[in-house]
Protein backbone atom coordinates (compact mmCIF):
# COMPACT_ATOMS: atom_id res chain seq x y z
CA UNK A 1 0.00 0.00 0.00
CA UNK A 2 1.39 3.40 -0.94
CA UNK A 3 0.37 6.70 0.57
CA UNK A 4 0.29 10.44 0.23
CA UNK A 5 0.06 13.05 2.91
CA UNK A 6 -0.42 16.69 3.74
CA UNK A 7 -0.13 18.81 6.86
CA UNK A 8 -3.06 20.32 8.71
CA UNK A 9 -1.79 23.55 10.23
CA UNK A 10 -3.75 23.98 13.46
CA UNK A 11 -2.48 27.40 14.62
CA UNK A 12 -5.15 29.15 12.55
CA UNK A 13 -7.94 27.18 14.20
CA UNK A 14 -9.56 29.21 16.97
CA UNK A 15 -13.20 28.09 16.75
CA UNK A 16 -15.53 25.92 14.68
CA UNK A 17 -15.76 28.45 11.86
CA UNK A 18 -11.99 28.64 11.46
CA UNK A 19 -11.72 24.84 11.78
CA UNK A 20 -13.94 24.41 8.74
CA UNK A 21 -12.12 27.16 6.85
CA UNK A 22 -8.73 25.53 7.48
CA UNK A 23 -10.06 22.09 6.48
CA UNK A 24 -11.74 23.44 3.34
CA UNK A 25 -8.55 25.20 2.27
CA UNK A 26 -6.23 22.31 3.19
CA UNK A 27 -8.22 19.66 1.36
CA UNK A 28 -9.73 21.79 -1.37
CA UNK A 29 -13.32 20.95 -0.51
CA UNK A 30 -15.89 21.99 -3.14
CA UNK A 31 -17.64 25.36 -2.98
CA UNK A 32 -20.83 23.67 -1.76
CA UNK A 33 -19.06 22.27 1.35
CA UNK A 34 -21.59 22.57 4.17
CA UNK A 35 -19.06 23.66 6.85
CA UNK A 36 -20.17 21.07 9.39
CA UNK A 37 -18.81 17.70 10.49
CA UNK A 38 -21.26 15.66 8.42
CA UNK A 39 -20.18 17.53 5.30
CA UNK A 40 -16.51 17.03 6.25
CA UNK A 41 -17.09 13.28 6.57
CA UNK A 42 -18.78 13.24 3.18
CA UNK A 43 -15.80 14.96 1.56
CA UNK A 44 -13.14 12.90 3.36
CA UNK A 45 -14.83 9.60 2.52
CA UNK A 46 -13.85 10.14 -1.13
CA UNK A 47 -10.14 10.86 -0.68
CA UNK A 48 -9.44 8.00 -3.09
CA UNK A 49 -11.98 8.95 -5.72
CA UNK A 50 -10.79 12.02 -7.61
CA UNK A 51 -13.76 11.84 -9.98
CA UNK A 52 -16.17 12.95 -7.24
CA UNK A 53 -14.47 16.34 -6.84
CA UNK A 54 -15.01 16.20 -3.08
CA UNK A 55 -11.34 17.04 -2.37
CA UNK A 56 -8.57 18.61 -4.43
CA UNK A 57 -6.02 16.27 -2.82
CA UNK A 58 -6.51 12.58 -3.42
CA UNK A 59 -4.82 9.21 -3.39
CA UNK A 60 -5.28 6.38 -5.84
CA UNK A 61 -7.76 3.65 -4.91
CA UNK A 62 -6.20 1.35 -2.33
CA UNK A 63 -3.75 3.98 -1.11
CA UNK A 64 -3.75 5.50 2.36
CA UNK A 65 -3.96 9.26 2.89
CA UNK A 66 -1.74 10.50 5.75
CA UNK A 67 -2.96 13.64 7.48
CA UNK A 68 -0.20 15.10 9.65
CA UNK A 69 -1.77 17.26 12.35
CA UNK A 70 0.85 19.89 13.13
CA UNK A 71 1.10 21.02 16.77
CA UNK A 72 -1.53 18.50 17.81
CA UNK A 73 -0.73 18.81 21.54
CA UNK A 74 -1.28 22.56 21.38
CA UNK A 75 -4.46 22.06 19.33
CA UNK A 76 -5.78 19.64 21.95
CA UNK A 77 -4.90 21.97 24.81
CA UNK A 78 -6.39 25.11 23.22
CA UNK A 79 -9.55 23.55 21.80
CA UNK A 80 -10.21 20.21 23.51
CA UNK A 81 -13.79 19.85 22.23
CA UNK A 82 -12.89 20.56 18.61
CA UNK A 83 -9.84 18.30 18.84
CA UNK A 84 -11.86 15.39 20.23
CA UNK A 85 -14.61 15.75 17.63
CA UNK A 86 -11.95 15.99 14.91
CA UNK A 87 -10.39 12.69 16.07
CA UNK A 88 -13.75 10.92 16.40
CA UNK A 89 -15.06 12.08 13.04
CA UNK A 90 -11.79 11.22 11.30
CA UNK A 91 -12.13 7.67 12.64
CA UNK A 92 -15.73 7.67 11.45
CA UNK A 93 -14.53 8.21 7.86
CA UNK A 94 -12.77 4.83 7.99
CA UNK A 95 -15.64 3.16 9.84
CA UNK A 96 -18.09 4.35 7.20
CA UNK A 97 -15.89 2.96 4.46
CA UNK A 98 -15.55 -0.37 6.28
CA UNK A 99 -19.34 -0.55 6.55
CA UNK A 100 -19.46 -0.14 2.77
CA UNK A 101 -16.91 -2.94 2.28
CA UNK A 102 -14.09 -0.53 1.40
CA UNK A 103 -10.60 -0.17 2.84
CA UNK A 104 -9.70 2.62 5.26
CA UNK A 105 -8.41 5.70 3.48
CA UNK A 106 -7.34 8.10 6.26
CA UNK A 107 -4.45 7.87 8.71
CA UNK A 108 -3.91 10.62 11.28
CA UNK A 109 -0.38 11.43 12.37
CA UNK A 110 -0.35 13.63 15.46
CA UNK A 111 2.89 15.65 15.59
Amino acid sequence: MTSRGINLQTKGIIDWESFHSVCAETFGFPSFYGRNMDARIDCMTYLDDADTGMTAVTVAPGELFHLEVVDSADFQKRLPEIFLVFIKYSAFVNWRRAEQGERPVLALILI
